[in-house]
């Protein structure tokens, strides 16, 4: 049996290294220089590595003819939205489109991508019969099994998790159980539906996305009240029941992505969500506030905004990764420019072509002292740093410190003369 995993990003590769452990698989990108990297053994997505890919039994490919090899497609494309917040689903159908043109008889696909429930009967599956001439359940299957991909988690990695399957009837659904099974430590879950599938998947980051919400507001209004948040949570977070979310900037590819997509097709419905919108209005509003507060304190401490140093380390939407897309750091900065203060930039995981072309930054070689420190992304390094390293980052006039994830003692730094400032 051949498989062949569509788009191969941080996603896709993952699972097409699993199941080349278990399958003759293909791995498809039509990014062609991608495609040379992972050949030469380069893993740009740093969630499998370089050693394992090296001896992956995985063939690369771009080009799109060897779908017809496959019994098994598992489509694995972004699924991003638009600049008004609406889904754009133009990877996803360009995907559907290559493979209805390149689909043999009796062959099964399983869509991964985030979408709302619905897209995949209602957009995937009359483009193949459209443009394959195939007859749907009869001369192709389909089926949706929600990626659940955690990028720079090293502990819920693929073949770890539990997986929800779903088929377009039962013996389909059977058949992805067995696939999947055959690939993965985790439970196979079935569900009745593709449409369950679908809605499990964007209900899992909506929720944390509301949790998340919930937090940074009462961060706000705790700041109002001069009340540490890590300390109230700390303290609640003995109660048994209590969820420990924490205070932070919500961005990426999922949590800051697919409620937007519930929030449209609730729309299309003649629904108008109000808890939904209000956790990505919350959300979507914290680097603004962190960058309003460095100009407060800043002001306080009677520094000129235009004469103000402010150094950022870290520029991605997490931890331990090097993926920069719908970064809310770049609210910040976008923030601080406004009002003309110098702001340098600092991630040693961050290709700075890459940061150029897509925000038109840079990172900066040449770092002076400075005015404030915003440690922005909890990177392991960040959180190894010593209190030392840290004042000889400062000037002489201030010590002014956003940690914004609270990876230092406080109370070390405020014994040290810091100006802390954290979520």
């Amino acid at each position: 049996m051949k498989v062949i995993i569509i788009g191969l990003g941080y996603v896709g590769l993952p699972i097409a290294i699993t199941f080349a452990k278990e399958y003759d698989t293909y791995g498809f990108d039509i990014n062609k220089k991608k495609i040379e990297k992972y050949k030469k053994g380069i893993d740009s997505t740093n969630e499998v590595g370089n050693a394992e890919l090296k001896h992956t039994a995985l063939r690369f490919t771009d080009d799109p003819k060897d779908i017809k090899k496959a019994d098994f497609i598992i489509v694995t494309v972004p699924t991003p939205i638009n600049n008004y917040n609406k889904p754009d689903l133009n990877p996803l159908i360009s995907a559907t489109e290559m493979i209805a043109q390149n689909l043999k008889s009796g062959s099964t696909i399983v869509y991964e991508s985030t979408v709302y429930p619905g897209t995949t009967e209602e957009i995937c599956i009359p483009i193949i019969e459209k443009k394959s001439g195939y007859k749907f359940n009869k001369d192709f299957f389909v089926g949706y099994s929600p990626e659940r991909i955690n990028p720079g988690d090293k502990e819920h990695k693929f073949e770890n998790i539990n997986k929800i399957v779903a088929g377009s009837n039962e013996q389909v659904a059977d058949k992805i159980l067995k696939l999947y099974q055959k690939c993965l430590k985790g439970k196979v879950i079935k569900v009745s539906s593709i449409k369950v599938a679908e809605a499990s998947k964007i209900i899992e980051n909506a929720q944390r996305d509301i949790n998340i919400a919930f937090i940074n507001e009462i961060s706000k209004i705790f700041h109002i009240m001069n009340i540490d948040t890590q300390e109230v949570l700390k303290a609640a977070s003995t109660k048994w029941n209590f969820l420990n979310f924490k205070p932070g900037l919500v961005g990426g590819h999922c949590i800051g992505v697919d409620p937007y997509y519930l929030v449209y097709k609730a729309r299309e419905l003649n629904f108008d969500p109000q808890v939904i919108l209000s956790g990505r209005k919350i959300n979507d509003s914290m680097g603004t506030y962190i960058a309003e507060n460095i100009k407060r304190i800043l002001l306080e401490k009677g520094i000129k905004l235009e004469d103000a140093k402010v150094l950022i380390k870290g520029l991605t939407f997490k931890e331990n990764i090097n993926d920069i897309r719908n970064s809310k750091i770049i609210d910040i900065i976008k923030e601080l420019n406004k009002s003309k203060i110098k702001v340098y930039l600092e991630d040693e995981n961050v290709d700075n072509a890459e940061l150029e072309k897509m925000y038109n930054l840079s990172l900066d070689n040449s770092i002076p002292k400075v005015d404030v420190v915003v440690i922005a992304v909890k990177h392991k390094k960040y959180c190894n740093m010593k209190i030392e390293e840290l004042e000889q980052l400062f000037s002489d006039k201030s010590k002014i410190i956003f940690d914004i994830h609270a990876i230092f003692d406080r109370d070390k730094l405020l014994e040290r003369g810091f100006d802390v400032w954290r979520l």
